[in-house]
């Protein structure tokens, strides 16, 4: 079984991996195969009759039937794993939102399906569709909208494919769950507010939606295959201009149903958090603790929690869940076994053992259920109640086999949680505690046995005469089982820290030195202490919850304390690149090498295998080469640039919110995965907060030589920089035999304070011998002119970064001659509402005979120079079926 599940898993990843689904004669060979294999393996792996065959070849056949049942096992998983990843991945894509209808305003009637989140702007909420309105359905009464509204089922028109003229006089068949923003203030309406949206609450809302889009970069986040685990496969937000906005409106207070139920408890429970904690720093980490919703705890909170290891803990973790279950199981067991003092003689019915397991079951069940039931938390739940069930049906042998079974388990219910790191973490905690588990018992020391024996006859004489037995003191024996359970948890710890080490690199490129030490600190005071404290004051009534919750507030707010002290110290964080996969298999054998059981010779030899992990130093390109990472970071420009020895960053992305922006969710991941600790110069081109957004976050995470900007005097960002230059045209610098140059602007133009920021970017060249390279940031027609008055020919570039991301004001036809670029770079977002770039421009490098590659389409492009030019598109290299292009 374990060697078919085990298969199972591989074969479901192996899936993952694929750029397009297979068909579905495909996944019939595939089949076919699969029976083949089990008839092979039912056939001829059976043990031999030795009647009927003669004994050379019984003895050959028992030999190696044990492998080829290994072998087909595992192929048969593998094969098997495959094909049901594929059905259920086909069963998710079903649905998709036609490509004409993006962009065009559809009115919906469905309900809250989700715990609404509310941010300074707005507020972001799941919507589970039931009907979809035509034109005139749309443009009916309210009365007609309500009559209308009870036990609606879809009556989506299955001709969807109407034109734009034709918006709304047809119903195009949508998604069934859509992940909506409604914003306050939108565009053309001025301070509308947000309603207060309530889970399982019965809306008409007009929205526009578009299909599921995420940025695409090496290391990064894929937003586009989260959305289709979560089954949502359409994107977008609530009109509210004055036309629509009458259209937008509550049709019924409550939709009865489990899950609407679940999610206006969660929304209660956090309500009744927020309010008894009002301001409080650490709110969100106690409304994380009890429903799971981690959105309120700030940014900089989440840098301490991951920098000292205890990140796990801030959430509805496996850890919590496995405690609640486990304390209640022990309660309602202590109960069964007195029949909650009754004479009802319970145990006698049912084992108290197995009362208990069913009992912890229900309760990780509900607190699974108030987390949302995400992914992290159902994987918890499953293998709980396979433990359970091992233990009901006393199966309860191997625990290896428990472990293999909610393994399956996990990827029958999701086969996409082999692409999260959380999978592989869970899962190998519980497997490095299973292998150092084995042979561990300390030996006795010499000459215990013959005290032991000692002591049992000294006690057993007395006994025989009469005279009283010595006792053992109670707080002798409780310090003997404190010590114990001491030693047990340090050598798990020890275990766990050591044994994921080379996974958590494989995952992160950095590992948490004080994470041991942290650990044994937060784990203890939140599963034991805050984590109770937390879900019974969100439970008790008003003035009782009120205290409760304070002190589990203040008891967050003193770890905070005692870990950012702990996070600020140097050595807190051990980075290194992203290991390849023979250093991480050297690494992960040298691992096993040092946990190896008792017994096993020269275990510090593993630590040889991590030599290569340690000395693991980042990618650099050799000499003479030069890489260019052009960043998809949506509607803004980010672009890395290093030489063998030299790295320069141009812009650093647009902010996203008040919380997260290019520099800390694209390119501070894709540093951190690099091995990158240190630029030599970052230059950003102007102000505009698509250009200038991430850089505060960058300066604060990584080392900065110096800033090169057009920023005014003023701006916070010259502030933060250790060393800031203002970038001039006829400055100029080489390193490693490549010259940058900037070109523009001239330093008068400072002098012009009607100068907008556009024409004051900093327009970089940087010469190679395989061509150049042109950065002109958003600079203009005028700008463009400019530049070609004063520098002619010496534009010639053979890659050129589209001026103001292809707008309508640049990209003139004697600029474009002039440079004569070979690839141009379009760094713009998706359906971007700038409408970048403009058809007219974009048409005009085609017709120059120009390569055209958008950041939309092609993700983060990476531009490799030696003898010639290589262009490397993330989305092509790294294809998978998900993405639909």
């Amino acid at each position: 079984m374990r060697r078919a599940i085990l298969g199972f898993v591989v074969g479901a990843a192996w899936l993952q991996m694929q750029p397009i689904l297979p068909g579905i004669w495909g996944m019939l060979m595939l089949a076919s195969a699969v029976l083949l294999l089990a008839f092979g393996i039912y056939r001829f792996c059976q043990p031999a009759d030795q009647a009927a065959q003669p004994e050379a070849e019984c003895t050959r056949l028992a030999a190696t039937a044990p492998y080829l049942r290994t072998a087909g096992l595992a192929t048969c998983g593998i094969l098997t794993g495959f094909i049901w990843a594929a059905l259920v991945a086909h069963y998710h894509l079903r649905e998709e939102l036609p490509e004409e209808w993006e962009g065009q305003d559809v009115t919906v009637i469905g309900t809250v399906d989700s715990l609404p989140n509310r941010f300074d702007r707005g507020v972001r909420f799941n919507f589970a569709v039931e009907r979809v309105l035509t034109g005139e359905d749309a443009s009916g009464d309210a009365a007609s909208g309500e009559s209308n509204s009870a036990g609606m089922q879809s009556t989506n028109d299955d001709s969807a494919s109407a034109p734009t003229s034709e918006v709304n006089a047809r119903a195009p068949v949508l998604p069934s769950r859509l992940a909506l923003s409604w914003y306050s203030g939108f565009r053309s309406v001025e301070s509308q507010a947000v309603p207060e949206l309530l889970p399982g609450e019965r809306w008409q809302l007009t929205v526009r939606l578009r299909r599921p889009h995420g940025n695409a970069n090496p290391y990064g986040f894929d937003y586009e295959v989260w959305l289709l685990e979560q089954g949502l496969r359409a994107t977008g937000y609530v009109r509210q201009d004055r036309r629509s906005s009458s259209a937008n409106r509550k049709l019924d207070e409550f939709v009865p149903g489990l899950s609407h139920a679940v999610e206006r408890s969660r929304y209660w429970l956090r309500e009744r958090i927020v309010s008894a904690l009002p301001d409080m720093e650490y709110a969100g980490v106690i409304v994380a603790l009890v429903v799971g919703d981690q959105r309120a705890i700030a940014q900089s909170d989440w840098q301490v929690f991951n920098r000292t290891g205890v990140g796990h803990l801030i959430s509805i973790s496996g850890l919590h869940i496995t405690m609640v279950a486990g304390l209640f199981a022990a309660l309602f067991g202590f109960l069964w076994r007195r029949s909650f003092f009754t004479r009802a003689q319970l145990p006698l019915l049912l084992p108290a053992q197995k009362a208990a397991a069913l009992a912890g079951v229900a309760m990780a069940l509900v607190y699974v259920l108030l987390a949302g039931f995400g992914v992290p938390a159902q994987r918890t739940l499953y293998m709980l109640t396979v433990v359970a069930a091992a233990l009901w049906f006393d199966r309860l042998t191997s625990i290896s086999h428990v472990l293999c079974l909610a393994l399956a388990v996990v990827i029958l219910f999701d086969p996409w949680a082999v692409l999260w790191p959380g999978f592989w973490l869970s899962f190998g905690a519980v497997a490095v505690i299973l292998y150092t588990g084995v042979g561990r018992g300390k030996p006795a020391p010499p000459g215990a046995a013959a005290e032991l024996a000692a002591q049992t006859a000294a006690r057993q004489g007395a006994a025989n005469n009469g005279l009283p037995v010595p006792a053992t003191p109670a707080w002798k024996l409780r310090l003997h089982a404190l010590h114990s359970s001491l030693r047990d948890a340090s050598r798990t710890q020890y275990a766990v820290t050591i044994g994921l080490v080379p996974l958590t690199m494989l995952l992160f490129g950095q590992v948490s030195l004080v994470s041991p030490i942290a650990n044994a600190i937060a784990i203890p005071l939140v599963s034991f202490v805050v984590t109770p404290l937390a879900l019974v004051g969100s439970v008790l009534p008003a003035p009782l919850s009120v205290p409760v919750l304070d002190f589990a507030h203040e008891c967050i707010v003193w770890l905070a304390r005692v870990l950012a002290w702990m996070s600020s110290w140097p050595s807190a964080v051990w980075n290194a690149p992203v290991p390849e996969w023979l250093v991480f298999g050297a690494a992960l054998t040298g691992m096993l090498w040092m946990l190896a059981p008792r017994g096993w010779p020269l275990r510090w030899l593993g630590l040889a295998g991590w030599l290569p992990l340690l000395l693991n130093a980042p990618a650099a390109p050799r000499d003479g080469e030069m890489w260019i990472t052009a960043f998809d970071v949506g509607q803004g420009t980010a672009l890395l640039v290093e030489t063998p020895s030299r790295r320069l960053l141009y812009d650093t992305g647009p902010v996203y919110s008040p919380e997260s922006d290019g520099g800390s969710r694209v390119i501070l991941p894709y540093l951190k995965a690099r091995g990158i600790d240190h630029l030599d110069g970052v230059v950003i081109s102007h102000s505009d907060a698509d250009h200038a957004g991430g850089a505060l976050s960058l300066l604060e995470a990584v080392k900065v030589g110096w800033v090169s900007s057009s920023l005014p005097e003023e701006h916070q960002i010259k502030r933060a920089a250790a060393e800031h230059r203002r970038c001039e045209a006829g400055q100029a610098w080489e390193w490693d035999g490549m010259r940058f140059e900037m070109l523009h602007p001239s330093p008068e133009s400072y002098d012009n304070p009607h100068l907008k920021p556009n024409s004051r970017s900093c327009t970089l060249k940087i010469s190679h011998g395989a061509g150049a390279v042109l950065l002109p940031g958003d600079i203009e027609r005028n700008d463009e002119a400019r530049l070609l008055e004063e520098q002619g020919e010496h534009l010639r570039a053979a890659v050129l970064l589209a001026p103001h991301h292809g707008s309508g004001t640049s990209s003139t036809p004697g600029f474009l001659a002039a440079v004569n670029p070979q690839l141009a770079l379009f760094q713009v977002g998706y359906r971007n509402r700038y409408k970048h770039p403009k058809r007219e421009v974009y048409e005009r490098y085609g017709d120059l005979g120009v390569r055209r590659l958008r950041s939309d389409e092609s993700g983060a492009v990476t531009l490799r120079f030696n003898s010639s030019l290589e262009a490397i598109e993330y989305r092509h290299e790294h294809a998978r079926y998900w993405y639909g292009r």
